[in-house]
């Protein structure tokens, strides 16, 4: 209880309550909704369930080569995701929307970004969450209920973001 309250009153405090209740009208999951089922397979061959990612908090990142957006958040992910949260009950999965296998080697290889990757070609995980914008970006609790949504990128959203991960993994 005194947990829940914190990750509230930090809500609060950040002024990210429209987004912590889920009133974007692109988006098709709300908080506290259960995460939808999926399979991802990853950039390399391996593939995740959604129900495996139980007991973890997890940060479901929706992307794209393209993007501008995409590309300045993911500037932050290594240092700011990957090695802030490594060792605790967290994992990133980052999605590339629409984007080829091919697009996303020539990606990786140009940016240096080796963090695991996801392959969405065809938008059939991300049309279970919303139907536009990114980066767009899902925040779950262990129990495997969706706690924070964002989409969009600034520097304040990216941050605030990972200040309440760092809340739930207390």
């Amino acid at each position: 209880m005194e947990k829940r309250l914190s990750v509230i009153t930090f809500a609060l405090l950040f002024g990210m309550s429209g987004q912590v209740r889920g009133q974007d009208r692109e988006v098709l999951v709300k908080v506290g909704d259960g995460v939808p089922d999926f399979e991802v397979q990853l950039f390399d061959g391996k593939k995740v369930e959604a129900r495996e990612l139980r007991g973890k908090v997890v940060l479901i990142n929706f992307w794209a080569t393209w993007n501008p957006p995409c590309l300045e958040e993911f500037k932050r992910v290594q240092e700011d995701i990957m090695k802030r949260f490594e060792g605790k009950d967290f994992r990133y999965l980052a999605i590339s929307r629409e984007d080829s296998r091919e697009q996303v080697a020539a990606f990786r290889e140009k940016t240096g970004h080796l963090f695991p990757m996801g392959l969405d070609p065809g938008r059939e995980i991300f049309s279970k969450f919303a139907t536009a914008t990114i980066p767009r970006d899902f925040v779950i609790d262990k129990e495997g209920k969706i706690v924070y949504m964002t989409s969009g990128y600034t520097e304040k959203k990216f941050t605030d973001m990972v200040r309440y991960i760092e809340t739930l993994l207390e």
